[in-house]
């Protein structure tokens, strides 16, 4: 459900939502209720930040580069071990692996989600689809 809010932005802020409203195709309510959404989710998890991408906005790991959801693609392919987990990613710092593990605690339909449609992407469903993805017998 949707509840309309009386809020007051100063200009300069206004214009600049328009901007990249604009910019994105949205209207300035959705540009305005997706920034409040993310910085929500970074505020309450430091040490995430949302980026784009070609499948889309998610949350990433600051300094990393890596999504989300790829850590806990990882760490459930690890039974849920911390320690394989840092094992796989030595480089980056406990810190980094707790957030992508608190983010995934306070939004797991979102990462489940985004596991879901990475698990549909099969060999045969990348080759039929995407065939310039796959090497060729004769490439390799």
């Amino acid at each position: 459900m949707t509840q309309a809010h009386n809020i007051h932005i100063a200009e300069q802020l206004a214009r600049e939502i328009s901007r990249e409203a604009t910019a994105r195709g949205v209207s300035w309510s959705v540009m305005t209720t997706t920034l409040l959404t993310e910085a929500l989710k970074m505020w309450r998890v430091p040490g995430i930040v949302m980026m784009d991408g070609p499948t889309g906005r998610r949350a990433v790991v600051a300094g990393s580069g890596l999504d989300v959801w790829e850590i806990i693609a990882t760490w459930q392919a690890c039974g849920k071990d911390e320690h394989q987990l840092a094992q796989n990613y030595p480089w980056l710092t406990q810190p980094q692996l707790r957030v992508a593990l608190a983010y995934y605690e306070l939004y797991p339909d979102e990462i489940d989600t985004r596991l879901e449609r990475e698990h549909q992407w099969t060999p045969e469903r990348v080759r039929r689809e995407l065939p310039f993805a796959m090497p060729h017998s004769s490439d390799v």
